[in-house]
């Protein structure tokens, strides 16, 4: 969430900010209106509160004289009145305030280039050259279904479009690149965590998909539970609502999980294999840090992810995102995109982030300061490393041979007792 003193300190330095997100100027006018009226109530308790201690030591002058109590303990009472409903107005604009900021995205960094959408994103390097085939490459369900590694016929007639079946070298190798992905990010410092593949409303929106991508998610019937549409949801959550010991800063986690979304915005795009499904494996970095080291982290994290693709001997670019390809907790983000030359093109395959300290106050995740002494916010990170099924896309893509086979990448064979 924003920082709300930022309304009362420097409106239009937030505004300016949060316009580069997108956010209306109705949804700011909003926003300034809803702090206008909590600064008000608020006013308006403390001077009856004033009132309340004044006429509480007059009482108490008014005993010690033995003088009448009654008329003046009768303004007590009234006066208690207003008080209680006065403090009830001054919560209520304080709900309805906090409703309205957990809607408003994160402000990004500075630094991070203006746009409208993808296309103003900006490339930052390549690593490594896309080979030259000799022959038309074929896209990846191709030689799925050729090699029988995935079947999305019987995954849909399982459960639907955008699921799919994965046997035999299909499902080895998916575990396997979940094994070596979690072994690398082990390597650089990033302690493993299982987490359960359901949550709470809290976690939720704690990360920042709920309010706003609630129609995006899947929810348990008849409980308040939802399905992860990412580990970075419990992961990040673990620390919900706790003051984390500052000797314990950084906190670096890599977890796999089971990833669920609805695609809803998705409709069309990606119909075919398994670039954009409902259900996928996904290897996750989190790191819970103070501000004055997430940025080194957050290159820490790219070079981690990057890495990994290299290891695997897979074309890929690192890509800057604009503020408005910017997602809703992000104040900024580098896209890895990978080379499917099937495709012809490079595609998303890890998007790694650093909220800033956004989550950490929707999920109220402090440190003490040592210097300060007072209880801090700290800074949150997330991201790929890597989506699984589009890494075995890209493996099976960049790895083809003419007649359809596909070599396996060195680093897997131990995996895969080759």
């Amino acid at each position: 969430m924003i920082d709300l003193k930022l309304l009362q300190k420097d409106f239009e330095g937030l505004s300016t900010k949060l316009m580069r997100k997108g956010v209306s100027e109705d949804i700011l006018n909003e926003l300034k209106e809803k702090n206008e009226t909590l600064k008000t109530t608020k006013v308006a308790f403390e001077d009856l509160q004033a009132i309340r201690n004044a006429m509480s030591k007059e009482f108490g002058v008014y005993k010690r004289e033995g003088k009448d109590i009654n008329e003046l303990k009768a303004k007590i009472e009234a006066n208690n009145v207003k008080v209680d409903t006065a403090l009830e107005l001054q919560r209520e604009a304080q709900v309805i305030l906090e409703s309205l900021a957990m809607s408003v995205p994160n402000m990004p960094d500075d630094a991070v280039p203006d746009g409208k959408d993808e296309d103003d994103n900006i490339e930052l390097r390549k690593i490594l050259v896309p080979k030259e085939f000799t022959f038309k490459a074929k896209e990846h369900w191709e030689l799925a279904e050729q090699n029988g590694w995935i079947d999305f016929e019987r995954g849909a007639k399982l459960s639907g479009s955008r699921f799919s079946v994965s046997y035999d070298m299909g499902a080895k190798l998916e575990r396997a690149l979940i094994a070596f992905m979690l072994d690398f990010n082990g390597k650089r410092g990033y302690h493993e965590v299982s987490v359960p593949h359901m949550v709470n409303r809290t976690a939720l929106e704690g990360t920042g998909q709920l309010p706003k991508f609630e129609n995006d998610l899947y929810k348990i019937e008849g409980q308040d539970m939802f399905m992860i549409p990412t580990a970075e949801v419990p992961l990040t959550n673990l620390f919900q609502n706790e003051i984390v010991p500052y000797e314990q800063l950084p906190i670096k986690m890599t977890g796999y999980t089971s990833c669920y979304r609805k695609e809803a915005g998705a409709a069309g795009r990606d119909t075919r294999g398994m670039i954009r499904q409902h259900q996928f494996h996904k290897v996750e970095l989190v790191c819970i840090t103070k501000s004055e080291t997430s940025d080194t982290i957050f290159n820490e994290m790219i070079e981690c992810a990057s890495d990994i693709l290299t290891a695997l001997e897979l074309p890929h670019r690192l890509i800057q995102l604009c503020t408005g390809d910017l997602g809703f907790s992000a104040a900024k983000t580098v896209d890895i995109e990978v080379w499917l030359p099937g495709q012809d093109q490079y595609r998303e395959i890890s998007s790694i982030s650093n909220t800033r300290d956004f989550q950490a106050r929707r999920a109220k995740i402090r440190y003490k300061d040592k210097e300060t002494k007072k209880n801090t916010f700290v800074n949150t990170l997330n991201g790929s490393s890597l989506a699984v099924g589009r890494t075995l896309v890209a493996i099976m893509e960049n790895n083809q041979n003419e007649d359809g086979s596909i070599d396996i990448p060195e680093v897997l064979k131990p995996y895969l007792n080759m």
